[in-house]
């Protein structure tokens, strides 16, 4: 049995170890969240998860940390910085910027190095350790978005911040550019008391999303979410989306480059999160180009490899297609279409078809699916 002031000393350590190992923050609490267990919910019988299947599957074990991990009694909570050491001041007007130059590929700043979830889970394994040298064996299971575990809730609880009005946590001294990760505990560590919500009237996340998918404050509906759209659906991509989508090819920022908090934005303390690839950069042609090996070579260790090669043509192909909106008949859009026009995947080919459409107008007589 571990006393009292030893946890609230221990407490003090894991948060400094914490910051030692290049995480922003760390905070604690407890697994109590039933007050989001409504929410969740109603979001699912919705059918805003879309084909998120994972979201339903676990059922309300998502809200009930302990059902997950039987024994934990504390939620370690924490965030570490992803915007790139070398971002410029003025990055979020140069985002912005980049959706309306028709031929660049826009990948969401997150994915431009490393795999979060490695980076993540590989830091808190040893704060875990440290915590372990220090204590003694003790129960504990490591998490970055890789399991059923409502990370914005936990957090929001812990003091890392409150769930801005599109969904994301937000931080007063950091914005949104983070990620979040935990250990799910035994220990009885003392807790850390919630911040209030700081984004008073402004909408501006709700007014700057594509499609429209921030439904109102705090409702998502992932379907028309263009992360999702480029990420998490199978399949093809609905034609009255493809061109509110524009040259977005993995993800998608707007609301958070829109939101004011993220003028405080910090940049990372890890190499990892550098961007590699160019990917800060590259050219829809240019991206279009890459033949399956180089696309798995150059995505080495990157979270975008795993929407696999398909999908990757897929997105470019209509990031390519929006191009006919400001240069249409770009011959060297064309060109890149046609290279692709008889891709073994009837998928591919169908954005590749649809795509020609817009710079040729040239009516699709196919009977393919939609």
């Amino acid at each position: 049995m571990i006393s009292e002031s030893r946890l609230a000393q221990l407490a003090l350590e894991i948060k400094a170890w914490g910051r030692e190992l290049g995480l922003a923050d760390v905070r604690i609490t407890d697994i109590d969240l039933a007050h989001a267990e409504a929410g969740l919910q109603a979001w699912l019988d919705q059918g805003y998860h879309g084909q998120m299947d994972y979201m339903a599957a676990h059922g309300m074990k998502r809200a009930r940390p302990a059902e997950l991990v039987p024994g934990t009694v504390r939620v370690i909570a924490a965030r570490i910085d992803y915007l790139p050491e070398e971002t410029a001041p003025d990055w979020r007007a140069r985002e912005t910027a980049r959706l309306d130059q028709p031929t660049a590929a826009t990948v969401s700043v997150y994915a431009r190095g490393r795999d979060y979830h490695k980076v993540l889970r590989s830091r808190l394994q040893q704060l875990a350790t440290r915590i372990e040298a220090a204590v003694g064996e003790f129960g504990y299971r490591v998490f970055s978005d890789s399991a059923p575990v409502m990370e914005v809730a936990l957090a929001e609880k812990a003091g890392l911040g409150w769930r801005g009005k599109h969904t994301l946590l937000l931080n007063r001294e950091a914005g949104s550019m983070f990620f979040l990760g935990e250990i799910l505990t035994d220990l009885p560590l003392p807790m850390d008391a919630p911040t209030g919500n700081h984004c008073g009237s402004c909408s501006a996340c709700i007014d700057a999303c594509p499609t429209q998918a921030i439904l109102g404050p705090y409702r998502l509906d992932a379907r028309r979410c263009i992360s999702y759209l480029t990420i998490e659906l199978k399949g093809s991509i609905p034609l009255e989306l493809r061109p509110l989508i524009g040259n977005r090819v993995y993800g998608c920022d707007d609301c958070q480059t829109a939101c004011p908090w993220n003028k405080f934005a910090q940049r990372a303390v890890v190499p990892d999160f550098a961007v590699r690839n160019g990917l800060d950069r590259a050219t829809l042609v240019e991206l279009f180009a890459w033949d399956e090996e180089t696309f798995k070579r150059r995505l080495e260790g990157s979270p975008i490899r795993r929407i696999g090669y398909l999908a990757w043509l897929r997105n470019l192909a209509v990031g390519l297609g929006n191009v006919a909106s400001i240069s249409k008949g770009a011959p060297e859009v064309v060109a890149a279409l046609r290279e692709r026009a008889d891709h073994p995947s009837e998928m591919v080919r169908e954005h590749v078809r649809w795509a020609l459409e817009q710079h040729l107008a040239v009516p699709d007589t196919t009977d393919s699916k939609k």
